[in-house]
């Protein structure tokens, strides 16, 4: 008797064993097909734009011969919709701030336009609406 009840809590150790690997995996997938978070349109744009880093670096120092670093805030990436008055679908501005020579009280941002607020922006048309500024006496003034 001590040797079939073995065998059966042995067999029913391996079938729970069994079922609870194979309801793993149907939740988390089989093998390869394992279920991987998609990246976000945002994090899809700004890893575009974390690869041409250097790129921005030297478009922002081309601005003023006086910009000796650049340190982006990769987290200031944002994209609004531009307004072109009666224009339908005028597109997106998608920008990114940062400061430069290490000081606090500097700012620069650069722009880049996309048609749609999902695009992935192109380095080649970085562009800047306002030069690199710098807060003195509380007024945000161009850095010379």
């Amino acid at each position: 008797m001590k040797t079939k009840t073995k065998w059966l809590i042995g067999a029913a150790v391996l079938t729970l064993a069994i079922g609870g690997y194979a309801m793993k995996e149907l939740v988390f997938g089989f093998g390869d097909e394992v279920f991987v978070k998609k990246p976000t349109k945002e994090e899809k744009q700004l890893a575009y734009l974390k690869e041409h880093e250097q790129e921005i670096i030297d478009f922002v120092k081309a601005q003023n011969p006086k910009i000796e670093s650049v340190q982006i805030d990769w987290d200031s990436m944002e994209v609004v919709e531009l307004n072109a008055g009666l224009a339908k679908n005028p597109g997106y501005n998608l920008s990114l701030k940062g400061m430069f020579n290490n000081l606090a009280n500097t700012e620069f941002t650069v722009d880049f336009y996309i048609e749609n607020s999902s695009d992935i922006p192109i380095i080649s048309k970085i562009g800047m609406l306002n030069h690199p500024s710098i807060l003195k006496d509380g007024v945000w003034i161009d850095y010379e």
